[in-house]
């Protein structure tokens, strides 16, 4: 029986978690490709030459081997680059930049995410169309079945998907293992495809192509999509685990890349290189494989749906999203979560798209510009960190995988008019509501006008020994003990509302992105004591359990209320968002029978 840490074990978790996007990718890449031109063998090799080297750029050693060497506690992920660099600037005007860089690229993730199960999902179900009895069916029922398989995906969430997931890497090594066997008797049938390994075929079709071949490279980026879960799902399954799973997951395609171009050097004539490859091989079963590739795909839309959530709640807990209401779907692991706002704008943003673009082709022209705009971000991030930590070979080698993710981005920039500006209005919506929710935060904190430590224990002593104490213990949470909100002074001095023993929590984002403490900090005057709980950022804490570790039990918890009055159209939309989504003790899942809220108006 494998031990629960194997190597074998994580392998496996990882096929299932990380790779369903670039795995699924040789579904649709070189189809989408040669649409563009013609499959001439000299094409086909240059090509193939292309999608090897652009897989060894910028999974290889952009990932894999770069940004991997970049982690807290092996957590990864832009905001992970974000707080690894941010301490090692000096200057605020470039503590701003990298921040707006990082927001920028947690956006292009969300926009890319859309775009994967549209994709993935619906150039699955298009392979049907091979089966001679469905090669007639009408795009239209296709898209529903399509739309049908992605509201089944994404009503599921809520479910939790701990059940399952188990089956999630088992069904990907089947995929994985049925992409080798095509690949390896298609390449048994042209062994010369193997040449594309060299990259003179890479550059010379590129100097020979020109500008065609320049635009040639928007579409050989599909085979790198998916390549930056490698670095953002580290912190769960690991570092190792992921590496070696990658080692299989690379070759695998390699294999089945060069199978595609040897058969479609063979049948210029096919219209879906991946599906009539099998088709031709093994007609008897290709409805089994048909179904096995969408189950495939749906395991990487399902992967990519938890990846948003992750990435949302980091967003959260650093303070540059709002507090969205999460559910945890699993009584063992905290972070199996589940975001129902996410998720509704996901599925609205998925079924839009299939609707829009109709076709799986179509929906390539939108795919691969949030993809490699978030590469980018990620190579100038890297570079600038090996640059403070003078690590100067790792620095050069990162701008050099820098300028390759430029210029894969400066080819999809043709796509924006071709429908690409679709997953930019998308990824528009979680960039502007970061922008507007913490500009508006900073906006709230100072028309709060919070007093100082010094200044509220003078007035606490003369009020605590005035004022008829309540029995028992009142939680009062904040961010900064050594700043006091007004709801706090508006409770115990204009109300006169004073416990016995009156307890400051404080809770603190870790620099680390692991690890939940709980305990006293102070005695600041005769009953009233801090509490501090550090959090790290990726930790999804329960507070009230924390609290009853401590000994805490609290007879009633005070929070803060802001009622906000504007004419500002921004923010106004700050104050929609704050109301619309759960205040801080409604996010932590407080006892709601001992809240008391205060409210203070504010003008903005």
């Amino acid at each position: 029986m494998l031990n629960r840490e194997s190597p074998v074990k994580g392998i496996i978790k990882s096929l299932g978690l990380v790779f369903g996007d670039i795995g699924t990718s040789p579904i649709y890449t070189l189809t989408v490709i040669f649409l563009l031109i013609k499959p001439t063998e000299y094409n086909v090799i240059g090509v193939l030459s292309l999608i090897v080297w652009t897989l060894i750029i910028l999974v290889n050693i952009e990932y894999a081997w770069l940004a991997m060497s970049l982690g807290k506690r092996g957590e990864g992920g832009t905001i992970v680059l974000k707080e690894i660099l941010v301490p090692l600037l000096k200057s605020g005007r470039q503590v701003s930049l990298v921040t707006f860089l990082s927001f920028i690229g947690i956006s292009l993730l969300i926009g890319d995410g859309v775009i994967t199960p549209s994709i993935s999902i619906l150039s699955a179900v298009e392979g049907s169309l091979m089966i001679p009895a469905l090669e007639n069916i009408r795009q239209e029922i296709l898209i529903l079945i399509a739309a049908f398989i992605a509201i089944l995906l994404f009503i599921f969430q809520r479910k939790g998907t701990e059940k399952v997931a188990g089956a999630f890497g088992p069904l990907m090594i089947v995929w994985f293992f049925s992409l080798i066997l095509s690949g390896i008797i298609s390449i048994s049938t042209f062994p010369a495809v193997i040449n594309a390994i060299n990259p003179y075929y890479a550059f010379h079709f590129i100097l020979e192509n020109g500008i065609v071949g320049f635009f040639v490279l928007s579409e050989v980026i599909l085979c790198a999509t998916g390549g930056e879960a490698l670095y953002a799902d580290m912190g769960h399954l690991g570092r190792k685990p992921i590496i070696r799973a990658w080692s299989f997951v690379f070759v695998t395609l390699l294999l089945n890349y060069l199978g595609q171009g040897a058969f479609l050097i063979q049948h210029p004539d096919t219209t879906n290189v991946l599906f009539g490859m099998i088709f031709r091989q093994v007609h008897f079963l290709y409805i089994p494989f048909l179904v096995l590739s969408i189950l495939a795909t749906v395991i990487a839309s399902q992967a990519m749906v938890s990846g948003m959530f992750s990435i949302v709640y980091q967003g959260i807990t650093t303070h540059i999203m709002p507090l969205f209401k999460i559910d945890y779907t699993s009584t063992e692991l905290r972070s199996q979560i589940y975001i129902g706002s996410v998720n509704w704008f996901l599925l609205a943003s998925v079924l839009f798209i299939m609707v829009e673009f109709r076709e799986s082709h179509r929906l390539a022209y939108a795919y691969g510009l949030a993809v490699t705009g978030t590469m980018t971000l990620t190579g100038i991030m890297m570079t600038w960190i090996f640059y403070k930590r003078n690590s100067m070979g790792k620095a050069m080698l990162s701008l050099f995988v820098t300028f390759v993710d430029l210029a894969f981005l400066f080819s999809n920039i043709y796509k924006i008019p071709h429908g690409g500006y679709w997953s930019l209005i998308i990824g528009a919506f979680p960039l502007a509501v970061i922008l507007i929710y913490t500009r508006g935060q900073r906006k709230l904190y100072q028309a709060l006008k919070p007093i100082f430590i010094d200044q509220f224990l003078e007035r606490y002593d003369v009020a605590y020994k005035r004022t008829n104490r309540i029995k028992g213990t009142a939680l009062y949470f904040l961010k900064d003990a050594k700043e006091i909100p007004p709801y706090i002074t508006r409770s115990m001095f204009i109300n006169s509302i004073i416990y016995e023993d009156n307890i400051i929590v404080s809770i603190v984002k870790r620099v680390d992105p692991f690890g939940v403490t709980g305990f006293f900090t102070q005695d600041l005057a005769p009953g009233l004591r801090v509490f501090e709980i550090q959090v790290g950022y990726m930790e999804f804490p329960d507070i009230e359990e924390i609290l009853k570790e401590a000994g805490i039990d609290e007879k009633t918890i005070f929070y803060g209320i802001e009622d906000i009055v504007t004419e500002n159209i921004i923010w106004r939309i700050f104050s929609s968002i704050k109301r619309l989504t759960p205040n801080f003790v409604q996010f932590y899942k407080l006892p709601s029978h001992k809240l008391h809220g205060v409210m203070t108006r504010i003008e903005l």
